[in-house]
């Protein structure tokens, strides 16, 4: 088993840090204790899941993999979970006492209840599905979430993992009930419990994708609960999601792409006229929540903003979290499952392969391991040189794969997993989307594959390149082909 380190970016290599430390400290003298002063905590960023309190005055979000609880006007947040687990989804109890969230804390998301003040959350749900809140009953009882669960025997016909049930489970704990075999999410229950809204799920397009339009977008509905029955509130080509209800059921507020971003719009349900409330633009408005008295808040850009329907104007809450890091900033991996992919040098002493997409060597004889790349993208397709000098591979760098080479600098030293000077050249990096390089036989020339379907030639020395197979031959949804030179050089092997 081999080792890394693994180490949050830095704005400055390792090596001169560590000079630059030194000199600081050789002419530096700690403050006196007068001048100490614990630093104020800093404004938090990339806030998500806000969800106001019914009678408007606290917002709880998410924050790290973490909840808190801030005041609607702004302020220092308070924690209210501290669990190595991801928390999020935070969804308030009528009564504004308790607060239900999804949990990974048991290998997936189930749903718990802490109070709202802070304390030890209770697991209310415990099925091997993951499940998430999205509200209570009026009567502050049950949670309501959604969770792929069991289906309805007449769906058997087209079983699916990305199209949820709808269930209810009891806060003071014991079996849930399953509510609707269809998708519905993004719950909310009238004020009597006599009827629901949610937004379907029609297909199994990512909920983050932006600006689509399509026939299996995002619609409104609503469900008679006494009748059985499902009336459609919206059938458009764009995204409408998270419907709240206000001003006693009479409106509610949802999310839509009408305008191309996701903005705050409003519909009357006795008329079902609409309007757009915000028209904020660039990143789109995720989260939206509402007070008893219509009061909203939502997540944009990073941060929580709150609007009162009747000024108009939303307004960024200013947030500041007091918080120390969960872990070092710095820790030791071992290099050992998830290894995607190896090729051996050719004196049979290397093996190179990626890990959490970096290229890595080891040798074959100590398992000393060197890791070649540290970039944040993607590096596969690892190959030896002939001559083993050279590893090649493909990187996806600034949204286009690319052709780098990694190379051994000193004579002096023949093993990659022992170099301590490699350095990097880009191959082959265009416009185009280049994979899969392999090296010829004398290791003069480079096969890959252009745009997923064209198999190309590139010549080292003069950098022409030639075209063998196009799709016309070839065919992939992906850089799975399969392909190899023929000992002398002179053909190239296909499937």
């Amino acid at each position: 088993m081999s080792t890394f380190l693994l180490r949050r970016p830095a704005a400055m290599p390792a090596a001169p840090t560590f000079l630059f430390l030194l000199a600081l400290l050789a002419g530096f003298s700690p403050p006196s204790a007068e001048a100490q002063e614990t630093p104020p905590p800093s404004e938090a960023e990339w806030l998500r899941y806000p969800a106001i309190s019914p009678d408007g005055s606290s917002i709880a979000f998410t924050y790290r993999g973490d909840l808190y609880r801030v005041s609607a006007g702004g302020g220092e947040a308070v924690p209210l979970t501290s669990h190595t687990g991801h928390d999020f989804m935070p969804v308030w109890s009528p009564d504004g006492r308790h607060i239900a969230f999804a949990g990974h804390r048991y290998g997936n998301f189930n749903v718990f209840l802490i109070p709202a003040q802070g304390g030890e959350a209770r697991r209310l749900t415990w099925h091997s599905a993951d499940e998430f809140p999205y509200a209570f009953t009026p009567d502050g009882e049950w949670v309501v979430f959604g969770a792929t669960r069991l289906n309805a025997a007449s769906h058997r016909g087209y079983p699916t993992g990305h199209q949820s049930e709808l269930y209810k489970a009891p806060v003071d704990g014991g079996r849930p009930l399953q509510l609707l075999t269809t998708p519905a999410e993004g719950v909310g229950v009238s004020g009597d419990g006599s009827f629901l809204v949610y937004h379907d799920r029609k297909g199994g397009e990512d909920p983050w994708r932006k600006y689509q339009r399509s026939a299996i977008t995002r619609d409104l509905w609503l469900f008679e609960a006494e009748a059985g029955e499902h009336r459609q509130l919206t059938d458009d080509e764009w995204e409408n999601r998270h419907p709240v209800l206000v001003e006693e059921d009479e409106a509610l507020y949802y999310l839509s792409e009408e305008s191309g971003s996701f903005n705050v719009h409003r519909m009357e349900l006795e008329t079902g006229q609409r309007s757009q409330i915000t028209e904020l633009e660039g990143a789109p408005v995720r989260f939206l929540s509402a007070s008893d008295d219509g009061f909203l808040a939502f997540g944009y850009d990073g941060g929580i903003y709150t609007l009162d329907p009747a000024e108009g104007t939303p307004r960024e809450v200013s947030v500041t979290v007091a918080l120390d890091r969960r872990t070092n900033d710095e820790r030791v991996i071992p290099v050992r499952d998830g290894l995607d992919e190896m090729a051996v040098s050719p004196d049979g002493k290397e093996v190179a392969f990626t890990f959490r997409g970096d290229v890595f060597v080891a040798s074959v004889e100590s398992g000393s391991t060197k890791q070649i790349t540290s970039t944040p993208d993607r590096e596969v397709g690892v190959e030896f040189s002939p001559d083993g000098d050279a590893l090649v591979y493909a990187s996806e760098r600034d949204g286009r794969w690319g052709i780098y080479e990694a190379r051994r600098v000193r004579e002096e030293e023949p093993y990659f997993f022992a170099a301590t000077l490699i350095t990097e050249e880009a191959v082959r990096v265009n416009d185009r989307q280049n994979f899969q390089p392999l090296y010829s036989p004398d290791g003069d020339r480079i096969a890959f594959v252009e745009d997923l379907n064209t198999l190309r030639i590139l010549h080292r020395e003069s950098g022409e390149v030639t075209t063998l197979l196009t799709d016309e031959h070839i065919f992939a949804t992906g850089p799975s082909h399969q392909f190899e030179w023929s000992p002398d050089g002179e053909w190239i092997l296909f499937s």
